[in-house]
């Protein structure tokens, strides 16, 4: 493995990784086979963080083959999104066989509407002390979107780790909440390095996180060609210059505002609207070649935005506080605006 790589220190874990993790969702999309490959080339040219999660179908299973017989060489970070200390037992089981380990390096809680915690009557942070004690899990961690979850995870001095989306696009809020672990210790995880697709420039993403030594940011593979993007940025770390800084700013302005970080949460719709993509269609359109999202597919997608119910059960999940519905219906406007010529894209 290479040694020469910026390294960051998950804070009162001891773990440290190269500011480069792997993350393990979008290998549910692809082939055993390809997802094997992918994971195996990641840790032989230098990355040791991997994360992915029991709600991620396969993911973990694909990462149990890649790292047969080497898994004291790398880092392993899953999740459950159970609801209960019993679920959460089954949940680490499964994880444990699919992963073909013993042992999860920090195990999360994946998203909670609350910051589990002793006598809460949930049962989750005993059962998942317990799982500690027993050696199956070596660090507690948490994952979420909400600002107040995250800030009482963190006071409440119960978790080693926080996973949060944090990238150049982030408000002077999400920057504060990283300081804050910074001094309480807490190792920070940055999940939506990339805000979901929205930033197209990895170099600058990662110059950004560069600021922030004790973050470790984990980017979403499913190309090889992602991956030796950040594969070079191990040995060659993007530094910030005038050109990036400028490309930083631009992308602030353009995406300024309540604009729709696909996390899905939102999801499923009872109109089986697809919103975790339509919502934040007019943003696509604008940052991606607009031939991928102008099929017959996309455009039926799209259509069914006719059909909701205005029932409000997006909104009320929504963790960023969007008024979703209208978001959908503003995407919808602009897309017809796009098909129908009115407005140029791409």
């Amino acid at each position: 493995m290479e040694t020469g790589s910026v390294q960051v220190r998950l804070g009162s874990t001891g773990i440290v990784a190269g500011k480069n993790g792997f993350g393990a969702l979008p290998i549910q999309r692809i082939s055993v086979e390809d997802a094997v490959f992918l994971l195996k080339k990641a840790y032989q040219n230098g990355m040791n963080f991997f994360d992915t999660a029991r709600a991620y179908t396969d993911s973990e299973y694909k990462l149990g083959i890649a790292f047969k017989g080497i898994r004291e060489k790398i880092y392993i970070a899953t999740k459950t999104a159970a609801q209960t200390g019993e679920d959460m037992e089954k949940d680490l089981k499964k994880s444990l066989e699919l992963l073909q380990t013993d042992y999860i390096d920090i195990y999360q809680f994946h998203n909670p509407a609350f910051c589990p915690k002793p006598g809460d009557g949930s049962g989750l942070y005993e059962a998942a002390l317990n799982a500690k004690r027993a050696g199956k899990i070596h660090h507690i961690g948490i994952t979420n979107h909400r600002l107040g979850v995250a800030r009482e995870a963190i006071d409440s001095g119960l978790y080693e780790t926080l996973q949060f989306p944090f990238c150049y696009l982030a408000t002077k809020q999400d920057e504060e909440l990283v300081e804050k672990c910074h001094k309480a210790d807490m190792g920070f995880i940055a999940m939506k390095a990339l805000s979901g697709g929205l930033i197209t420039n990895s170099a600058a993403a990662y110059a950004h996180m560069a600021a922030f030594p004790h973050v470790l940011p984990i980017w979403g593979v499913q190309r090889e060609k992602e991956l030796d993007e950040f594969l070079s940025y191990m040995e060659n770390p993007p530094e910030m210059t005038k050109e990036i800084q400028e490309i930083i700013e631009k992308d602030k302005k353009e995406l300024a505002g309540d604009f729709c970080r696909g996390c899905g949460y939102c999801m499923p719709c009872p109109a089986g609207i697809e919103i975790n993509n339509c919502a934040r269609m007019s943003l696509l359109l604008r940052r991606s070649p607009s031939e991928l999202q102008l099929t017959k597919e996309v455009q039926d997608k799209m259509k069914k935005i006719e059909s909701c119910l205005h029932c409000g059960q997006c909104k009320s999940k929504c963790p960023y506080g969007l008024d979703t519905p209208a978001l959908l219906a503003k995407n919808l406007q602009d897309y017809r605006n796009v098909l129908e010529g009115k407005v140029s894209v791409g």
